[in-house]
């Protein structure tokens, strides 16, 4: 496997890293068999694949093994805002897409990162139409050897309004985290996606209320300045 160095990863608030540590005990609490988690959101912009790469991280600190798959292949900007620098330079990287269509091995595209207990899949070329690689046995077979290897797989996923590949997804994972953004996403519009999820046989294990506005006033505020901030809370169950 390459070893290669995350690059750009958001220096989170206080406030947010709290809340991220807040969500992975949560996680952890969900049991031994839900292993493969989709973090997907109703609509573009409201923060998955933040919440997402940083739950996997905060993971991986923790010392629990765990895999970061990009299975965005139609508009992925994950290795555009969080480039991947390779220890040997001379190595070529591969990523979700190309594994899916035969282009690289899982030894060759799974990467180590500086997170002992964290490697990852980007997403380094994208498809117009990744329906059929999300159809293939090969996707099957990958999250089958990931969940077999990792105590968790963690699938950034495109969002569920756009097109169908996240229920394809969510359809061979335990469970999925709804990312949610306050004040913007219509609580009809996320209990449609929570209803999208579960007809494609992928229960809702929790939501995530993003973007919350941080309170003006007590101990946090007076020490952190009183601002806006990703994860405020975090709501399990139906």
């Amino acid at each position: 496997m390459k070893q290669v160095t995350v690059t750009n990863l958001t220096e989170l608030p206080y406030a947010m890293e709290e809340a991220v540590n807040r969500l992975r005990v949560n996680v952890g609490f969900l049991g031994e068999d839900i292993r493969k988690i989709m973090i997907i959101s109703t609509f573009p912009n409201e923060g998955k694949s933040l919440v997402a790469l940083q739950l996997w991280r905060q993971m991986s600190e923790a010392g629990i093994s765990s895999v970061f798959v990009d299975a965005d292949m139609r508009k992925s900007v994950l290795n555009e805002k969080n480039p991947l620098d390779l220890e040997d330079k001379d190595e070529i990287l591969f990523g979700t897409s190309q594994y899916l269509s035969g282009e690289s091995t899982l030894e060759e595209t799974i990467c180590h990162t500086q997170f002992p207990k964290g490697d990852l899949i980007f997403n380094i070329e994208n498809t117009v139409n990744p329906s059929m690689l999300l159809e293939s046995k090969r996707f099957t077979k990958m999250l089958d050897y990931l969940a077999e290897n990792y105590r968790y797989v963690f699938l950034d996923t495109p969002p569920l309004n756009m097109v169908s590949d996240g229920e394809r997804i969510g359809s061979q994972c335990d469970g999925a985290l709804l990312v949610v953004r306050s004040g913007e996403t219509p609580t009809s519009a996320a209990k449609a996606s929570i209803q999208q999820l579960e007809r494609a046989g992928c229960p809702v294990l929790g939501v995530v209320l993003n973007r919350a506005v941080g309170s003006k006033s007590g101990y946090y505020a007076k020490r952190y300045g009183g601002y806006g901030y990703y994860g405020g809370e975090y709501y399990y169950g139906k």
